[in-house]
């Protein structure tokens, strides 16, 4: 079973299911703050991966009506629904796979919730991807669930059924020495904790990274 697929399929049918329960994003305000005051470039050009329904697009706009957001996801019923949000940003479709043959430069890169499905190797090559696409001082951020990836595992109502994800779990250590050895500083760690529907906790961890002063 193809998981990229999969969730291309899942979220373009569930995209309005999506955009209802989780446009509000303040759980994730201070981060996303920080963020979007650490970005000091008036009019600043900033490329969003995997942006859903424009949830974060349009809290990043709220704050900063400034910001030039290109965003960009794989299910087009999610970029339908973002462009609607957000009438005054750009929209495309595009695999974050695949931003390393983008060849304008970006003073941030926003990446919430997009390594949950994204391999360890698929993650490190983003990570590279995206020192090569910043300026210099240019932000990183990334948000994901935080589990040991050995229990990344198959999530749905029925095991091998049609609304099947699979779910990668990412750890806070090779994240950030994956971020360090591409040239970033670490400015920000967080982790938001809150118990999932099985009475387990879900903790998603958050980084914030700026590419230091190099070659342009």
């Amino acid at each position: 079973m193809d998981k990229n697929k999969c969730a291309i399929a899942l979220f373009d049918k569930h995209a309005k299911t999506y955009q209802d329960k989780y446009m509000n994003v303040d759980l994730y305000g201070d981060s996303l703050n920080r963020f979007c005051e650490a970005t000091s470039t008036e009019g600043a050009d900033i490329l969003e991966l995997a942006c859903g329904p424009g949830n974060v697009t349009r809290y990043l706009l709220d704050k900063r009506p400034d910001f030039k957001i290109l965003g960009t996801d794989l299910a087009p019923s999610m970029l339908e629904l973002a462009r609607n949000n957000n009438p005054e940003a750009e929209f495309q479709l595009m695999d974050c796979r695949d931003i390393g043959r983008i060849t304008e430069k970006y003073d941030g890169i926003m990446c919430g919730f997009c390594l949950p499905y994204l391999s360890k190797t698929e993650a490190f090559a983003l990570i590279a991807d995206a020192s090569n696409l910043l300026k210099n001082n240019g932000l990183f951020y990334i948000s994901t669930m935080e589990d040991d990836y050995e229990k990344s595992e198959w999530k749905g109502p029925s095991s091998g059924g049609p609304d099947q994800l699979f779910l990668y779990y990412h750890q806070a250590d090779y994240l950030s020495e994956a971020l360090l050895e591409n040239g970033f500083s670490i400015l920000d760690l967080q982790r938001i904790t809150y118990p999932a529907a099985d009475d387990s906790i879900t903790t998603d961890l958050i980084l914030l990274a700026q590419k230091q002063n190099g070659p342009i």
